[in-house]
């Protein structure tokens, strides 16, 4: 067994795995999975800069992330740093902070390589349950990769489209009002047929949700009374209750959102758009289903390390 911490740096959370992974077999096995919101791409789409704060409270869960990594002696580290790092002007300031505290360089990929990364661990423990092609949808922060492929990745597409960046583009209101949706959903459909390009989208046989976004939608559509990550985890909501839950959401308010048991403080304010991204992609494909992993770019990001 090969024991490795991969770290995920995306537009609204940063999130470690630290597991035990069999070269031969590639089985993983979780020693700690944990996820801090620092919303790192903070006002990013606007300035196209990262923020002091931001960079502030990503450094923060760095220390914490650090001491984590040491105390279980892992062998292999990597950093994966995502949208808003990629976006950033000043991306240079957040490298030398996490190079300081961790002792290596963050490697700011491609949309492409996110999205690969993605389907490795979304469907490697998927496969062989089913025949046909997967598509692989992530909806970040600040960026939606969607992936088609079988036993490989063979079309990706990483679009502008997040839950953060959307918010912060659109939202003014409390609950958002009928102009901001529109607003919201002509950005995802123009970002869909973007998608659509290069991915074939409609040639898949089973859609596989990914992150926050989704795995809250699922948790809130099985009426669970707390964030549980073994029920969400391969569970398949339908498309009827993803309208419902989106439906849902978009009358709450910012108070009645956060009263939802199964709802992380830190996505209160952006859980409308990653839910109508979701509902649009689920709309334009005709998926009657969506089946939700837990397991993401973070296990793909280990598995690269073995």
């Amino acid at each position: 067994m090969t024991r490795v911490a991969a770290i995920d740096c995306g537009t609204n959370s940063i999130r470690l795995l630290v597991a035990d992974i069999d070269p031969a077999t590639g089985d993983v096995t979780d020693l700690d999975r944990r996820m801090t919101i620092v919303r790192l791409g903070q006002g990013v789409d606007r300035t196209g800069r990262l923020a002091p704060e931001a960079l502030e409270r990503t450094f923060a869960a760095c220390h914490e992330y650090a001491a984590v990594i040491k105390e279980y002696g892992a062998e292999r580290l990597r950093f994966v740093a995502t949208s808003a790092s990629r976006d950033a002007e000043n991306r240079d300031d957040f490298v030398r902070g996490v190079m300081d505290i961790l002792g290596v360089e963050p490697e700011v990929i491609s949309g492409d390589q996110e999205a690969e990364f993605s389907f490795t661990g979304a469907t490697k423990e998927l496969k062989g349950g089913g025949s046909g092609e997967y598509l692989v949808v992530d909806i970040g922060g600040g960026s939606t990769e969607f992936v088609v492929g079988a036993a490989h990745a063979r079309a990706a597409r990483s679009v502008d489209i997040g839950c953060v960046r959307l918010t912060e583009r659109h939202v003014r209101s409390d609950p958002p009002s009928e102009a901001e949706v529109a607003a919201i959903r002509a950005d995802v459909e123009a970002a869909l047929d973007l998608a659509e390009e290069t991915v074939p989208l409609r040639e898949a046989e089973t859609l596989v949700g990914l992150a926050g976004s989704v795995t809250t939608v699922a948790a809130i559509a099985l009426g669970l009374p707390a964030y549980d990550s073994a029920a969400i985890h391969r569970s398949r909501i339908s498309y009827e209750q993803v309208a419902e839950v989106t439906a849902r959401l978009l009358s709450a308010t910012h108070d009645e959102r956060s009263a939802i048991p199964v709802m992380h403080p830190g996505r209160v304010d952006v859980i409308v758009s990653g839910a109508l991204v979701l509902l649009a992609v689920m709309d334009r494909i005709g998926a009657p289903e969506v089946v939700v992993s837990e397991h993401d770019i973070l296990d793909g990001i280990a598995l690269s390390l073995v």
